[in-house]
């Protein structure tokens, strides 16, 4: 029969007619709800009021005061320095994919930003550069959230009142506004999120009508955000893999029509495959392919790399480069270990502390270019041994235990002027090679196996505590297996007794970087850590707003702006999730037994669809070994939000209460009596 909008907490409803089995109609295909109710009886009308004030409003809210504060906040230090490094073809490192930095590059240098602004720290004047491009490029992403928001619910819920509501949330939670405003990844990496998010509802709708324009449209609109969100950051992997379950039920579901053949089904699939999957990998091979183009010339990010890879960057030692061919005695080099991220050898002045070892030089792998990587190669007798000096000490090893990987030897720098000990010996190993075989530079992977005790030169990946400057720990291995980890390469080679050879031959080809650029980003990203006096977030402080995050000034004579989310907002969709598992239970009881409750709908709507996407956007956080912050709960607060549509009035009156925070704040703090926000101070952890 006609089936009028059971209106719930989620303004979640189904509306029309269903078919007598509830999930498929006479030609196979899903049945999609039609008919009206108070909500859409309108017809259009609701959404050409609706959806130009939510534009108005999310615009609006996020570019006010979008030049302020003019100085450099939070991590526009890291981000609009890499845009700058796009605009001037610098090469450089970093934990995520590339597609946000260029975006952000490409932004400023369309609105005539010219790359020059160092961004050294947060607080730094912009003076007379023009920042505004990248923020306000920042800012129109952002605002595109609640919008998205507002079509997304409007398919799934077939409600306008509940599309608005879940708008409103968005519109007016002051942290959504903050996160959007400045020189940031997360409001790019939002847009895509949701643009999928969209386009897969979109699709989804588009299920009775297979292989016609729309429904190619948005399957390849899919395709092409999941590449633009993982093309931002790897956290793009939920998304994917929420479209990846919602096409696995969607194939299922397409198995069980029997008015479908088997090509039929093998049509659907082949589809899927090459919409969801070759496109968004074509998309996203190419993305790194205008990377490495674009940035061609050597900048900060060399060392991460290896050799054959600086060999390509305009401006490093290696690009073009002539050097002896063969190692000799005498030679002054650099040695760079071959696993990803490996660093080169490296000493300096400082001391392993007490308690370390011996009371030696200390001996790291380091990831930068340096003066204390330069390794002289000396002949200790007539034996093939190589002796290697730095800062006049000697490679070392002894019995000693290393400071991590405690069944490892510890590697020192000892001896003055080339006079040390027995433990100084080394012998040189060419991988794969015959004894006597000479040692290519760049080309040869050696093994530096010590003559005393047997072990191996070894770089654990390990980093080291600060008193090790947090580089990379060195050890002599007992295990003589040959690994990444125990093989090197001469990299630098400077010997003015022998001639020079070319060796361009080195640079490496497209899959090779592409590969080395993944291994190297994936070990940064589980390697980061907290700043000093820096609180690492605990996952399960975000949805209950428990802590935010300061993005400018520190005492009452500084602008000061906080990311704290919208409290009733967010504590709303906190208990809006509890309700939701309840209702969901309520619903599953009642078709148990089989009573025709409206609410039992609840389980085929997109309710599910929503949570689902809340759960792999923040569950995941809890098994990661890395620092986390605050902002990374965004997405999945975008989902949680669109389960939520209720109390709209008081969501509102907070924002004005809360406005300061977003748009920015002088005088008094709040713990001060006399602040204009002390009476917002509601919870101690609250730092504004």
């Amino acid at each position: 029969g006609t089936g009028s909008c059971s209106k719930g907490l989620l303004g979640i409803c189904t509306t029309g007619h269903w078919a007598e089995d509830d999930t498929q109609s006479s030609n196979g295909t899903s049945a999609q709800c039609s008919g009206s109710n108070a909500d859409t009886a309108g017809g259009e009308t609701p959404s050409r009021v609706f959806l130009p004030l939510v534009v108005g409003f999310s615009f609006s809210t996020r570019l006010y005061k979008i030049a302020e504060p003019p100085h450099v906040c939070w991590d526009e230090t890291h981000f609009g320095k890499m845009g700058s490094y796009y605009i001037n073809r610098t090469f450089f490192f970093d934990v995520h994919p590339p597609l946000g930095k260029m975006l952000i590059g490409l932004a400023g240098y369309m609105t005539g930003y010219d790359g020059t602004f160092p961004f050294i720290k947060p607080g730094d004047k912009y003076e007379d550069h023009n920042y505004w491009g990248m923020r306000g490029f920042c800012a129109v992403l952002g605002s595109f959230l609640p919008i998205f928001a507002y079509l997304i619910v409007l398919e799934l819920s077939r409600s306008h009142m509940a599309a608005l509501i879940t708008a409103t949330l968005l519109i007016f939670d002051t942290g959504c506004i903050t996160i959007s405003q400045y020189i940031l990844l997360d409001p790019i990496l939002m847009f895509f999120i949701m643009a999928a998010v969209l386009s897969m509802v979109k699709f989804n709708q588009q299920a009775y009508r297979p292989f016609t324009v729309p429904w190619w449209l948005w399957l390849v609109l899919t395709g092409v955000n999941l590449a633009g969100a993982l093309g931002v950051k790897f956290v793009g992997l939920f998304v994917i893999l929420l479209v990846g379950l919602n096409t696995v039920s969607d194939l299922w579901r397409l198995l069980g029509e029997l008015s479908l053949s088997l090509a039929d089904i093998a049509k659907h699939l082949l589809a899927r495959v090459i919409g969801l999957i070759l496109l968004p990998l074509f998309l996203y091979v190419t993305i790194f392919g205008i990377h490495f183009v674009v940035l061609n010339r050597s900048g900060p990010g060399d060392g991460f790399f290896s050799s054959a890879f600086q060999s390509r960057l305009i401006g490093n030692n290696l690009h073009n480069a002539s050097m002896p061919e063969y190692l000799a005695y005498g030679s002054t080099i650099t040695i760079k270990n071959l696993r990803i991220a490996g660093g080169y050898l490296h000493s300096h002045w400082h001391l392993y502390p007490e308690g370390v070892g011996a009371r030696q030089q200390q001996v790291t792998a380091y990831l930068h270019k340096d003066y204390n990587n330069l390794w002289l190669v000396h002949r200790q007798d007539e034996n093939s041994f190589h002796h290697l000096i730095v800062t006049t000490r000697n490679l070392h090893s002894h019995l000693h235990e290393a400071p991590l990987t405690k069944k490892h030897f510890q590697v020192s720098g000892y001896g003055i002027n080339g006079t040390g000990d027995a433990n100084d010996l080394w012998q040189v190993e060419v991988c794969g090679g015959r004894k006597g075989d000479l040692v290519k530079v760049l080309r040869s992977k050696v093994r530096f196996l010590h003559r005393a005790t047997g072990c191996v030169l070894y770089s654990s990946g390990k980093t080291l505590p600060k008193w090790g400057w947090e580089q990379v720990e060195v050890t002599c291995s007992p295990y003589l297996k040959e690994t990444p980890s125990s093989q090197w390469n001469i990299e630098d080679h400077i010997n003015p007794k022998l001639p020079n050879i070319s060796l361009s031959v080195l640079k490496p080809h497209f899959l090779e970087i592409l590969l080395e650029s993944h291994i190297v980003m994936l070990r940064g990203n589980s390697g980061l850590k907290p700043k000093d006096n820096e609180m690492n977030s605990k996952p399960w402080h975000w949805p209950i707003n428990y802590q935010g995050l300061r993005f400018s000034g520190v005492n009452d004579t500084e602008y000061r702006v906080y990311l704290l989310g919208n409290p009733v907002v967010w504590w709303m969709n906190l208990g809006s999730l509890g309700l939701y598992f309840v209702m969901v239970a309520v619903a599953s009881v009642t078709l148990q037994r089989g009573l025709s409750l409206e609410h039992s709908r609840i389980l085929k709507s997109g309710g599910g669809l929503l949570l689902l996407g809340w759960l792999l956007h923040y569950a995941p956080f809890y098994t990661m070994g890395r620092v986390l912050y605050y902002h990374h709960y965004f997405p999945a607060m975008l989902f949680s939000s669109m389960l939520t549509d209720f109390l709209q009035p008081l969501i509102v009156f907070f924002f004005y209460l809360f406005h300061p925070l977003a748009y920015g704040m002088t005088g008094p703090l709040a713990h001060d009596p006399g602040s204009t926000m002390a009476g917002l101070k509601w919870m101690d952890s609250w730092e504004f």
